[in-house]
């Protein structure tokens, strides 16, 4: 039975907050205060990962669903971002499936080296690989026109697809023993 503690439940809003986002970017559109308010929840949402990886390791509420469904959240999340901001002409597709097809690959060889008594901790590049992506949906999805934010979001768009590439190599190179049997 999962242990409702504070990390767990701010794990299962954020699972909650991805519907709510999508409905907000379906319903809106285009509209820049749609987009805001996407971009809010968005925000919202990824402050809840801070908070929960925080609180769960200061008082010591590590638990197993956490383990589970934290990753999943982010995953989940940021999954439909991309693909929100793909439809929206944000971002290139090939953007998308590079960093969601690297959570593909960086699980399945969690899966495999689980089967081996191996356990992949999320190391320091996936952790940056996941708050780049987050700020990068912040500045990105409400499409900014001034100059500055648009161009941070450039940076964080080049940066996010950068640190997707080093995380995955990372994990591939330190684990690739469990691929060889």
């Amino acid at each position: 039975m999962m242990k409702f503690n504070v990390p767990n439940i701010l794990t299962l809003l954020r699972i909650l907050m991805i519907p709510v986002f999508m409905l907000v970017l379906g319903l809106g559109g285009t509209d820049g205060r749609a987009l805001i308010a996407a971009t809010a929840i968005f925000a919202a949402a990824s402050a809840t990962d801070l908070l929960d990886g925080y609180i769960a390791r200061k008082r010591n509420l590590i638990t197993n669903f956490g383990k589970f469904a934290d990753p999943l959240a982010d995953k989940l999340l940021v999954s439909a971002a991309l693909v929100a901001m793909v439809e929206l002409e944000r971002i290139p597709g090939w953007i998308a499936v590079l960093i969601i097809a690297r959570e593909f690959i960086v699980t399945g060889l969690r899966l495999v080296a689980v089967n081996q008594n191996v356990v992949i901790a999320a190391g320091i590049w996936g952790k940056l690989k996941t708050a780049s992506q987050m700020l990068m949906v912040i500045f990105v999805l409400p499409g900014f026109t001034y100059t500055p934010l648009r161009m941070a979001g450039l940076f964080l768009i080049m940066l996010s697809a950068a640190l997707t590439v080093v995380s995955m190599a990372d994990y591939l190179v330190k684990y690739a023993f469990v691929l060889k049997e």
